[in-house]
Protein backbone atom coordinates (compact mmCIF):
# COMPACT_ATOMS: atom_id res chain seq x y z
CA UNK A 1 0.00 0.00 0.00
CA UNK A 2 0.83 3.59 -0.67
CA UNK A 3 1.87 5.69 2.02
CA UNK A 4 1.53 9.62 0.63
CA UNK A 5 3.90 12.04 2.16
CA UNK A 6 3.71 15.79 2.08
CA UNK A 7 6.50 17.93 3.10
CA UNK A 8 6.69 21.09 4.26
CA UNK A 9 9.12 23.86 5.97
CA UNK A 10 9.42 25.12 9.29
CA UNK A 11 8.59 29.09 8.91
CA UNK A 12 10.74 31.95 8.64
CA UNK A 13 13.05 32.05 12.25
CA UNK A 14 14.92 34.62 13.51
CA UNK A 15 17.86 33.10 12.52
CA UNK A 16 16.46 33.18 8.56
CA UNK A 17 16.12 36.83 8.98
CA UNK A 18 19.61 37.60 9.68
CA UNK A 19 21.03 34.91 7.21
CA UNK A 20 22.50 32.86 9.65
CA UNK A 21 22.44 28.66 8.51
CA UNK A 22 21.59 27.34 11.98
CA UNK A 23 22.06 23.86 11.79
CA UNK A 24 20.82 21.97 15.31
CA UNK A 25 20.63 25.51 16.70
CA UNK A 26 17.61 25.53 18.56
CA UNK A 27 16.02 29.06 17.41
CA UNK A 28 12.62 30.67 17.51
CA UNK A 29 10.32 31.31 14.62
CA UNK A 30 10.25 34.98 13.89
CA UNK A 31 7.03 36.73 13.66
CA UNK A 32 6.99 36.67 10.05
CA UNK A 33 7.64 32.76 10.31
CA UNK A 34 4.60 32.46 13.27
CA UNK A 35 2.26 34.06 10.50
CA UNK A 36 3.38 31.80 7.86
CA UNK A 37 2.66 29.01 9.78
CA UNK A 38 -1.18 30.21 10.73
CA UNK A 39 -1.07 31.29 7.34
CA UNK A 40 -0.35 27.71 6.18
CA UNK A 41 -2.92 25.94 7.98
CA UNK A 42 -5.61 28.32 5.67
CA UNK A 43 -3.57 26.82 2.56
CA UNK A 44 -4.14 23.38 3.95
CA UNK A 45 -6.86 22.78 5.62
CA UNK A 46 -8.87 20.42 2.86
CA UNK A 47 -5.77 18.31 3.19
CA UNK A 48 -5.96 15.30 5.81
CA UNK A 49 -3.71 13.61 7.46
CA UNK A 50 -3.16 10.69 9.85
CA UNK A 51 -0.69 11.90 11.53
CA UNK A 52 1.88 14.82 11.59
CA UNK A 53 5.60 13.97 12.26
CA UNK A 54 8.04 16.98 12.39
CA UNK A 55 12.10 17.62 13.79
CA UNK A 56 13.14 17.51 17.00
CA UNK A 57 13.77 21.55 17.04
CA UNK A 58 11.73 24.31 18.28
CA UNK A 59 11.40 26.06 14.69
CA UNK A 60 9.72 22.78 13.32
CA UNK A 61 7.75 21.73 16.46
CA UNK A 62 6.30 26.16 16.34
CA UNK A 63 5.23 25.71 12.84
CA UNK A 64 3.77 21.92 12.73
CA UNK A 65 1.78 23.47 16.30
CA UNK A 66 0.28 26.13 14.49
CA UNK A 67 -0.41 24.79 11.36
CA UNK A 68 -1.72 21.42 12.71
CA UNK A 69 -2.72 21.45 16.17
CA UNK A 70 -6.19 19.70 16.70
CA UNK A 71 -6.23 18.17 13.34
CA UNK A 72 -3.88 14.97 13.68
CA UNK A 73 -1.11 13.52 16.36
CA UNK A 74 2.16 15.40 16.54
CA UNK A 75 4.49 13.44 16.70
CA UNK A 76 8.35 14.98 17.00
CA UNK A 77 11.38 12.68 15.17
CA UNK A 78 15.26 13.72 16.07
CA UNK A 79 15.15 11.76 12.60
CA UNK A 80 13.96 14.84 10.65
CA UNK A 81 16.45 17.37 11.76
CA UNK A 82 18.30 19.62 9.66
CA UNK A 83 22.02 18.96 9.30
CA UNK A 84 24.14 18.98 12.09
CA UNK A 85 26.87 21.58 10.93
CA UNK A 86 28.85 21.06 14.11
CA UNK A 87 31.26 24.31 14.52
CA UNK A 88 29.35 26.04 11.70
CA UNK A 89 25.88 26.03 13.64
CA UNK A 90 24.81 29.31 13.95
CA UNK A 91 26.73 30.50 11.51
CA UNK A 92 26.36 33.34 9.00
CA UNK A 93 24.53 31.50 5.29
CA UNK A 94 27.91 33.47 3.40
CA UNK A 95 29.97 31.43 5.15
CA UNK A 96 28.18 28.04 5.38
CA UNK A 97 26.02 27.80 2.31
CA UNK A 98 29.12 27.34 -0.04
CA UNK A 99 30.14 24.68 2.02
CA UNK A 100 27.51 22.63 1.33
CA UNK A 101 28.58 20.25 -1.82
CA UNK A 102 31.86 19.83 0.18
CA UNK A 103 30.03 18.19 2.63
CA UNK A 104 28.10 15.83 0.79
CA UNK A 105 29.78 12.83 2.13
CA UNK A 106 32.72 14.74 4.46
CA UNK A 107 31.18 15.46 7.73
CA UNK A 108 31.13 19.17 8.86
CA UNK A 109 33.71 19.12 11.48
CA UNK A 110 32.04 17.90 14.85
CA UNK A 111 28.83 17.63 12.74
CA UNK A 112 27.40 15.86 10.06
CA UNK A 113 27.34 15.17 6.12
CA UNK A 114 24.43 15.06 4.22
CA UNK A 115 24.75 11.52 3.37
CA UNK A 116 24.35 11.22 7.14
CA UNK A 117 21.11 13.07 7.13
CA UNK A 118 20.23 10.93 4.23
CA UNK A 119 21.01 7.66 6.30
CA UNK A 120 18.83 9.11 9.15
CA UNK A 121 15.78 9.87 6.40
CA UNK A 122 16.15 6.43 5.12
CA UNK A 123 15.59 5.07 8.48
CA UNK A 124 12.59 7.24 9.20
CA UNK A 125 11.07 6.03 5.99
CA UNK A 126 11.73 2.34 6.96
CA UNK A 127 9.59 3.22 10.57
CA UNK A 128 6.54 4.40 8.23
CA UNK A 129 6.72 1.48 5.73
CA UNK A 130 6.69 -0.80 8.60
CA UNK A 131 4.04 1.54 10.86
CA UNK A 132 1.92 3.82 8.69
CA UNK A 133 1.10 1.70 5.58
CA UNK A 134 -2.52 3.58 3.17
CA UNK A 135 -1.73 6.26 5.36
CA UNK A 136 -1.38 10.09 4.56
CA UNK A 137 1.59 11.23 6.65
CA UNK A 138 2.49 15.47 7.00
CA UNK A 139 6.03 16.08 8.08
CA UNK A 140 7.61 19.60 8.92
CA UNK A 141 11.11 20.02 9.19
CA UNK A 142 13.77 21.46 7.61
CA UNK A 143 16.12 21.68 4.11
CA UNK A 144 18.14 18.83 4.29
CA UNK A 145 15.47 16.50 5.40
CA UNK A 146 14.06 17.68 2.27
CA UNK A 147 16.86 17.18 0.02
CA UNK A 148 17.18 13.76 1.18
CA UNK A 149 13.71 12.74 0.35
CA UNK A 150 14.48 14.30 -3.30
CA UNK A 151 17.49 11.99 -3.44
CA UNK A 152 15.94 8.72 -1.85
CA UNK A 153 12.42 8.93 -3.31
CA UNK A 154 12.77 11.32 -6.85
CA UNK A 155 16.31 9.73 -7.88
CA UNK A 156 18.22 12.90 -7.39
CA UNK A 157 21.39 13.21 -7.37
CA UNK A 158 22.90 15.55 -4.06
CA UNK A 159 23.93 18.27 -6.63
CA UNK A 160 20.72 18.25 -8.63
CA UNK A 161 18.94 18.53 -5.36
CA UNK A 162 20.96 21.69 -4.53
CA UNK A 163 20.82 23.09 -7.66
CA UNK A 164 16.93 22.78 -8.25
CA UNK A 165 15.90 23.45 -4.25
CA UNK A 166 13.17 25.46 -3.92
CA UNK A 167 15.39 28.07 -2.10
CA UNK A 168 17.61 28.71 -5.22
CA UNK A 169 14.95 28.73 -7.49
CA UNK A 170 12.90 31.17 -5.50
CA UNK A 171 9.34 28.65 -5.48
CA UNK A 172 8.46 27.95 -2.40
CA UNK A 173 4.86 25.78 -2.39
CA UNK A 174 2.25 25.13 0.51
CA UNK A 175 3.44 20.79 0.91
CA UNK A 176 5.58 18.63 -1.47
CA UNK A 177 4.13 15.30 -2.22
CA UNK A 178 5.94 12.43 -2.15
CA UNK A 179 4.80 8.49 -2.48
CA UNK A 180 6.41 5.53 -0.47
Amino acid sequence: MIIKVTYFVHGTTTDNEQKISSGWSDVNLSDLGIQQSIDLKDQVKNKKFDVVFCSDLKRAMTSAQLTFEGTAAIIPDPRLRECNYGRFNGQPSSIVEPMQEKHIRERFPEGESYEDVKNRIADFLEFLKKNYQGKSIAIVAHKAPQLALDILLKNKTWEQAFAQDWRKTKSWQPGWDYQL
